[in-house]
């Protein structure tokens, strides 16, 4: 049977494979989603330098208020959103998707939804 402590094994272990494949240069960033169950989180990074460019979580100052709860479906859009306008203004157009490990499902295709609809290519 599987608890939570070996689901996010498994994720872990799906990630790590996932990313031996996807890598952000400074021209194509890597756009990362991580969730819990309170919150979502992305941030677009190049890998090369090791750097975070831009990112955004239902955590934010200006999307508390907005927010009745960080870890639902309409969170992960409206953080979509915000990483976006956030990538766009410092000039990043497209991105490589890196899911995390999760099903492209539920809050993460959401997220990833809102991010192309608001601009970003990937």
């Amino acid at each position: 049977m599987f608890t939570k402590e070996n689901r996010n094994v498994s994720r872990q272990k799906r990630h790590l494979r996932v990313r031996a494949k996807v890598n952000g240069t400074a021209e194509r960033p890597r756009l990362n989603v991580f969730r819990s169950n309170k919150h979502i989180y992305a941030q677009v990074i190049d890998d090369v330098q090791g750097v975070t460019l831009c990112s955004a979580s239902s955590l934010d100052k200006e999307l508390r208020d907005e927010l009745s709860n960080g870890g639902n479906v309409d969170a992960a859009k409206k953080i979509g959103e915000l990483v976006a306008k956030r990538a766009l203004a410092k000039g990043i157009r497209s991105v490589v998707f890196d899911r995390g490990g999760y099903l492209y499902h539920g809050r993460v295709q959401a997220l990833a939804d809102a991010a192309r609809e608001a601009g970003l290519e990937f």
